[in-house]
Order: structure tokens, then sequence, then C-alpha cells
């Protein structure tokens, strides 16, 4: 095992926080500058994210509540003592507009179509009060698998139990103000049915996009024309009514005093009308953070009710959960595309950051990525074989469990087992995994021209002629590669020379290994990976590509 990280005193922690440049701590600074200038003496800093339940949840939705427990943690250790909550808040009085895509019987809930999402009949297993229960339940099933401290809130209880009633009656009372902060950003048509606020129907239950008539502030009501023609009047409280989605926003964070919620690019043009209104109605708008979106491998917005992309539960059928975290902290305000050949490179650099985390020094950990995924308290960990590694391990013995595997690891690295590396054992699992389903399906060996032929033969007498003390030695094996590719003219780069005066080898002569042995324009440092595979069964390798068993299967 790796020694445990050198401990470093909270006072070393607090000062490289204040300078940190890791995007969690930007983000914590200005909650503390916000906490200071309130001077309130018993602060209580409120998170919020927020979920519309009309789709199964997806990785974005898991990110959001990861990036804002990241920011969360940063400021706790800038603000030692002061409380906060992290609200992951449900929008599941929502109308279902439409219906999804990925649900098992779309037919089933066209009645229901316009109605709030908790109004709306589970499709999926009738496990559920509703649809809106079943997908809250998912997310909140996902979030306790991944230990995130958090309250969940669901929209329908909050305006059901009266919790928003005051600050919807002072939508009421500020109803011109609201309106002035809507309408210009509204088109012409849009403009003379608006109203903030939109009424269930007493008669059919759906949620109704129809004109107000009237807004009675001091009574707390409103009139409008039923969708049978009837005028009616409706109490703004007791879930009788709820608003629309760019006042929700504001109005929630008047109600609740939000300190802090981040949102997608997509939000960004609202910002400032979100801001605008909850102004208007007495709150203090929180600080933001946007961040891009998520592609699918086309370079398409990921969407909850389409299904496309990444799933959580595909993600984690392939890589540890660590690694999905550190694929939400890097870049967020990069639009980065989330398919399945992001993964394995996710995997070997959250592992990376975690070795090099012990050796570093204070203002280094904090911008490590594996400080904020886990909290301040990554845990110790080696990884003797990246994952990478062990994809194209399995790819060369045609390893079909997780014993085969460990047969080359342990003679690689001696003490090294499944109990001794726990981790690496479960790596060795998404590996096979993973090169069952993406992996094989695309690999296509090349045969060899004449030139590779002679090239892959002296690469063999060379692997052979090694010392055995060498034959597990990474570097040693490199430099046998490099020596025979170098003798290859189509294989020199003449303007390059190696530190001992060597013609330096092009890339060209690894592309040609990687094609003709693994069946793939790119591979590992064959050094590495001959000596965990083994120079007698590198060898028989070379033996097939050179007979074109490997070419022809």
């Amino acid at each position: 095992m790796s020694a445990a990280p050198a401990a470093i005193s909270s006072s070393d922690l607090l000062e490289a926080a204040r300078v940190s440049k890791a995007w969690p701590f930007e983000e914590a600074r200005k909650l503390v500058a916000r906490l200071e200038k309130s001077g309130e003496t018993d602060p209580d800093v409120l998170f919020e994210t927020g979920y519309g339940p009309s789709g199964l949840p997806h990785i974005g939705t898991f990110g959001e509540v990861a990036r804002t427990t990241m920011v969360r943690r940063a400021f706790e250790l800038m603000m030692p003592g002061v409380k906060t909550r992290l609200l992951c808040f449900s929008d599941d009085m929502d109308g279902m507009r439409k219906i999804p895509d990925n649900v098992p019987d779309r037919a089933f809930l066209e009645p229901y179509l316009h109605m709030p999402l908790t109004s709306v009949p589970d499709p999926f297993t009738n496990e559920f009060p509703s649809f809106g229960h079943h997908n809250n339940a998912m997310l909140r099933r996902f979030l306790d698998t991944f230990g995130f401290e958090y309250e969940f809130a669901s929209a329908t209880d909050y305006y059901k139990s009266g919790r928003l009633d005051p600050i919807l009656k002072r939508v009421a009372e500020r109803y011109d103000e609201i309106m002035a902060i809507m309408l210009p950003t509204l088109g012409e048509e849009r403009r003379a049915t608006y109203s903030p606020f939109l009424p269930i129907s007493p008669k059919t239950g759906r949620v109704l996009y129809v004109p107000i008539k009237k807004v009675d502030a001091e009574q707390g009501t409103i009139t409008f024309d039923d969708e049978d023609g009837e005028e009616t009047t409706l109490p703004v409280t007791g879930g009788r009514v709820k608003l629309q989605w760019k006042p929700d926003f504001g109005a929630r964070w008047a109600a609740l005093g939000v300190d802090f919620e981040m949102f997608g690019k997509d939000h960004g043009p609202n910002m400032g009308v979100y801001d605008s209104i909850c102004a208007a109605l007495g709150g203090r708008p929180p600080e933001h953070f946007v961040y891009e979106l998520f592609l699918d491998e086309k370079g398409e917005k990921i969407s909850k009710s389409r299904g496309n992309g990444l799933t959580i539960d595909e993600w984690l059928t392939y890589a540890p959960t660590e690694s999905l975290a550190l694929f939400m902290f890097q870049k967020p305000r990069t639009a980065k595309r989330l398919y399945f050949d992001v993964i394995p490179k996710a995997v070997d650099e959250y592992y990376s950051f975690l070795a090099a985390y012990g050796r570093q020094e204070p203002a280094q950990r904090l911008q490590n990525p594996v400080w904020h995924i886990h909290s301040g308290n990554p845990p110790d960990a080696q990884m003797p074989v990246p994952f990478a590694m062990l994809l194209n391990l399995v790819s060369a013995s045609n390893a079909e469990n997780k014993g085969v595997l460990w047969g080359f690891i342990s003679r690689y690295a001696p003490g090294v087992t499944p109990q001794s590396h726990p981790q690496l054992d479960a790596l060795a699992g998404y590996a096979i995994r993973y090169f069952e389903d993406f992996v094989r399906p695309t690999k296509r060996f090349h045969a060899p021209d004449d030139t590779e032929r002679q090239a892959l033969e002296d690469l063999s007498a060379a692997l052979a002629a090694l010392p055995a003390d060498k034959a597990t030695d990474g570097a040693a094996i490199q430099d046998a590669l490099l020596d025979v590719g170098r003798q290859f003219e189509r294989y020199q780069d003449p303007g390059k020379k190696s530190p001992e005066g060597k013609p330096a080898v092009t890339g060209d002569w690894f592309n040609a290994l990687y094609r003709t042995l693994l069946g793939q324009e790119r591979g590992p440092r064959l050094g590495s990976f001959i000596a965990l595979y083994g120079i007698d069964e590198t060898r028989a390798l070379i033996d097939k590509a050179l007979s074109g068993e490997l070419a022809a299967a």
C-alpha cells in the first residue's frame, strides 16, 4: 500500500484555500464575501439544486449535485463552524407537456398530458403513487448511493402544505411589478395571455396556460376561464396554482433564502430575470455558477426525455463512481462529450491524481480534483496497473474472467492480490466488461507487410535475448523496442536523435505494433505492457501475427 498522505495543518489549508484557483474555491470565496457583507451573526447558508422530473435522472442531474457539493465543502473549509444545507428541489408539480420517449407505453400516458407530474400514474411499475414520485425516487436512490448529504424537497409538497403561501400572496401583491419584468422577455402573442400564475383546473386537474382576468391581492385570489369556459376564482395558496418556471425560480429563492445555485448554460440568458423577480419579492438573489451542457456522441445536447447520452447506471457498469465525479469536476464551463469512450481516460486520471495527492503541498492538494471528490479526505490508494493497460491485457490474453488477468498481474507485481488491492480487482472486472462491449467489436488486425514482418521477427529475437532480470523491466523492454525500430528507415526520424545520439524512432513504429498485435490504432506504452503480459506471451502473439492468424480472426 502507498504511504498515508502527510498531515497538513488546518491553518495551512485555510491559507491555501484563500488563493486556490480551483473553481470550487473561487465560487466559495464569493459566498464568503456575501456572508461578510450580510453581517449575519448566526448564518445558515443554503445551497440549492433544481431538478425537473419529466424524465429519468441522467448524469447531468448528478453532476449538478456533485459540483454544488464541491463548492459547499470548499466553503466549509474557509468558514468552519458556519451551518450549511443542500436542498435538492424537484419541480414535480410541473405539468407533463409531452410524453417522454423512453417510457414503456406512451399511449398509457396520453390522457394525463398537462397534469402535474405527481398526478400522472407511474408508467413503469405502479410501485409509486405517480410518475413524479417514481422519478424522484430514482434521483434519491442514486444520490444516496453516492453518499451525498442533502435534503430533498418536492414542489408538490411545498405548494400543498402552504410553505410557499406567503411568497405566492406576495406575487399577487406585486403582480404588476412581476409582469413588468416578464413582459419584455416575451413575444407579442405570448404577452397577450401571459401570467406568472398557472391555475390548476378544479375540474380536469390540468395545469392551465390561460389569461388571468383578475388578480385580487387583498383576497389572494385569481380569476380565469376554466377549460369549459366557466369563469373560476381560486386562491393562489394551498397548491391550487403554481408559478410559471421563470417566476418560480426567483420566488423560490426569495421564499427559501437560497445563497447559491448553479445551472446549465441554457438558463444563462434568464439569470437576470430570475434575479429581478427574487429582488422584487424582497429576496436577495443567490450567487450563481453557470456550467456548460453535456453532449452525446453526436455532439447533441443530452435530454432526459430523449434518453440520449450515458445514463448513470451505464457509467457505473464500466467504471468506479470516483471516475464519474472526476469527469464532473474537470472544466465545468467547457462543453464535453459524455459517452462511453471518455470512461477509460477518466478512470486512469482519477488514480493518477490520487497517487499524487500524498506528495503535494497544501496549495497543490486543494487544486487536486481528489480533494473535492472526497470532500477533503482522499483515501490511500495504489494502482500498480492502469485501467488502459488492463484493457489491452484483456485484448491480448482474451481473458473472460478476472482470474486470468490476475495471473499476469501477480507475476508482474509480486505480492499484489485481489485482497490487498480490491480496487484493482474491481477495475479488472470493469475492464472485461468494457472490452467486450466497446473494444472487441471495433478490433481490426492489420496483416504485416514485408517491412513489418522483418521488424516483428527482429523484435521477437530481441525479446528472447533479454536477460532474465530484464524480462519484467518495462524500461529495458522499451529500450529494446526502440533499438529494433531504429534499424528500419521507415521508422527513423532523420531530424531527431536520442540522448545517446542514435536515430530517433517515430510513432509509426509503435502504430504498426498496435495494428498488427492488438488490432487497434492506439495503445499503451509497449515496454510496460509487455512487462505485464510477458515476454513468452508477446513472442507467441508475434508468431500469430506473422502466421496471419490474427488478421484472419
